[in-house]
């Protein structure tokens, strides 16, 4: 199929006390369960350190001119699959996994405090907790300031606001993998319904969150 949708969707290496990430996990049982025979899926796992992602961002958007990118991590407080609604350019003091974080703390010098996704996170939740899905969806304006954070708003900015973050809570508190990968599945497939039905450009956001560091 020529005007296949093409999506990205990608999880994160292990670090600090996850010594198994379970975005990545539910990234590939995402891959084993696919989005429909309508959309091209590229599944990537990402390095848990900030220069990787500034080399890597770029070439894949590039590379596949995706129509959606969506960036899974894992948080240690959540126990919902929690939507993010915008990531945030400064803030970022936590060392990565090379023991490197950004002289500046930022994303990007003078880019904008904050960006939101053009996807309204309220709408593709509550058709997600309505479906009878099994698996609780919320959303959440503070993605957390590590490379969570730091890779959506990377991506927000290259890809002018298509693009979505989910945190998942770590494997069996409480969902399996197979539950995550449900609930990423759904959640995507809602996103691609409203980018259908109302694209928008992309918008900024200039909120006050109160940071949650136990965020990837």
């Amino acid at each position: 199929m020529a005007n296949k949708k093409k999506v990205i969707v990608t999880g994160f290496e292990p670090f600090g006390k996850h010594a198994v990430n379970s975005s990545w996990v539910a990234v590939q049982e995402l891959e084993r369960l696919g989005l429909g025979e309508a959309v091209d899926l590229h599944v990537c796992e990402v390095p848990v350190e900030y220069q990787a992602v500034q080399g890597l961002l770029p070439s894949l958007w590039r590379e596949h001119q995706p129509q959606l990118v969506v960036h899974v991590g894992v948080s240690g407080l959540a126990t919902t699959v929690t939507l993010e609604q915008c990531g945030h350019n400064n803030g970022y003091k936590r060392l990565d996994n090379c023991s490197f974080c950004p002289a500046s703390q930022c994303c990007m010098d003078g880019g904008p405090d904050c960006i939101h996704s053009v996807l309204d996170m309220d709408t593709v939740c509550q058709r997600v907790n309505d479906s009878g899905l099994g698996v609780t969806i919320s959303v959440s304006k503070d993605a957390g300031r590590y490379l969570c954070d730091y890779t959506y708003y990377t991506s927000l900015y290259l890809g002018r606001g298509h693009c979505a973050f989910i945190h998942v809570p770590p494997l069996g508190k409480p969902y399996s993998s197979q539950d995550l990968g449900r609930a990423l599945q759904a959640a995507i497939q809602e996103m691609l319904k409203l980018l259908e039905l109302d694209p928008k450009h992309d918008t900024h956001c200039n909120h006050k969150h109160q940071h949650q560091h136990e965020h990837f």
